[in-house]
């Protein structure tokens, strides 16, 4: 049995792409997509036909770009049986209002090509005003992929507003301190493994029903080592890798235990967690990097939809 086998065993698999080929290589339980992978799918000329239809009904640029996604989505729904995330524009990731009528928009969206929307996980970034729409979204039964997490103190926030799943990036963590203490890690001390290993035991510890899904992985020594974790988000060159391999791997994360004593811990409001995670560098530059990253993909849509549509 391969890896990738063998991990399915313990850790629920969702595939970090738009490319339909490929999920329907791998089959996820799930897909996730962002404005880097729409970006993607979109120069692929995969879904040019569908292009030329939304232009057809689309308002302006932005509601176009929502049309994309949801196409994109609804031609995955068709493939996993599970969530399939879509991302709210980034550019609203300090509007906690707008955030909240973007992702009811995706949602109607999503409904009017006959999917239920607790098929769709809506993606927003885990700043303090994502996670207050979160729980807004959560209440009226939308439920959220609170991504760009990189702090205990985002994860706790995010399970306090009962969110459905959380992607904590473990890449990205490790990206930062390999740059800030030029040091090499291996995968069993990796700081964004052993940050996700201390969230997924810190929410089963407290009972917390949010989902842990670990993102963002450099290598397949980080996605083993969590191996037992809710679910993992990989992108298809690393379940390729991971395809490839017949090494034994073993559950590194236990189980949760419905029998244990739940652990109580003070609720975190605006004040605490926005003093708490100005206190950790590397959380705070990395939220920042990503925001501002997926903005500029955000962009570049534009620019090639404005090219290629409205010019």
């Amino acid at each position: 049995m391969n890896q990738l086998d063998q991990l399915k065993q313990f850790t629920t698999i969702v595939a970090d792409t738009g490319d339909i080929d490929s999920i329907g290589k791998y089959q996820p339980e799930d897909a996730t997509t962002n404005p880097s992978l729409i970006l993607k799918a979109i120069e692929s000329g995969k879904f040019d036909s569908h292009l030329q239809n939304i232009q057809k009904d689309s308002k302006d640029i932005d509601d176009f770009i929502d049309q994309i996604g949801v196409e994109i989505g609804n031609e995955i729904l068709a493939i996993v049986p599970g969530y399939v995330s879509t991302e709210v524009d980034a550019r609203l990731s300090f509007d906690t209002a707008a955030t909240i009528e973007k992702a009811r928009n995706l949602i109607r969206r999503y409904e009017s090509k006959g999917w239920a929307k607790d098929r769709i996980l809506i993606k927003i970034a885990s700043t303090w005003e994502g996670i207050k729409a979160a729980e807004i979204l959560e209440k009226e039964g939308i439920r959220c992929n609170l991504t760009l997490l990189f702090s205990m103190t985002q994860a706790k926030a995010c399970a306090q507003a009962n969110v459905t799943l959380i992607s904590p990036f473990v890449g990205r963590i490790l990206d930062w301190y390999k740059n800030s203490t030029g040091q090499e890690y291996s995968a069993s001390n990796d700081p964004g493994v052993l940050s996700v290993q201390e969230i997924y035991k810190h929410y089963k510890a407290h009972h917390y029903a949010t989902i842990v899904m670990g993102a963002s992985f450099r290598n397949i020594g980080e996605i083993t080592e969590l191996s037992g974790c809710d679910r993992l988000t990989i992108a298809p060159a690393l379940l390729e890798q991971l395809a490839n391999k017949e090494e034994t791997i073993s559950r590194t994360l236990p189980a949760f235990d419905i029998n244990s004593e739940k652990q109580i811990e003070d609720v975190i409001d605006e004040a605490s967690f926005r003093f708490e995670f100005n206190g950790d560098a590397m959380a705070t530059e990395k939220l920042a990097e990503g925001i501002r990253n997926f903005v500029i993909d955000q962009n570049k849509l534009q620019a090639i939809i404005q090219t290629r549509f409205f010019s």
